[in-house]
């Protein structure tokens, strides 16, 4: 939006809303603006994980054809990836994250 547009808003905004209303609505405005990027933000990670994860599923069941025998660089690094992984969920907890976890 150029800058002259932003004044032509601002002056339609102030003669409907008037000057004691409308400095409400611009932080309203504002707080949708804020929550609608959080939410895109928050829905781009969710769907590059979830991407993430189809690719390392597609490379682990290429990676099965093979017989697990003369994989691509990128099948042997998710391969790696995937230990890596069940290793840090199959990992006991550490002392130091014993003392944190809640009690029940």
């Amino acid at each position: 939006m150029g800058f002259w547009e932003l004044v032509v808003v601002a002056v339609v905004a102030l003669l409907v809303l008037g000057p004691e209303r409308l400095p409400g609505a611009i932080r309203s405005a504002n707080k949708v603006v804020r929550n609608l990027k959080q939410f895109g933000q928050q829905m781009q990670a969710e769907l590059s994980a979830d991407l993430r994860a189809h690719d390392l599923h597609q490379k682990l069941k290429d990676a099965e054809a093979k017989g697990l025998l003369n994989l691509t660089e990128s099948e042997q690094a998710a391969l790696a990836e995937l230990k890596q992984a069940a290793a840090d969920v199959t990992t006991p907890l550490s002392s130091n994250e014993k003392q944190h976890e809640p009690k029940h």
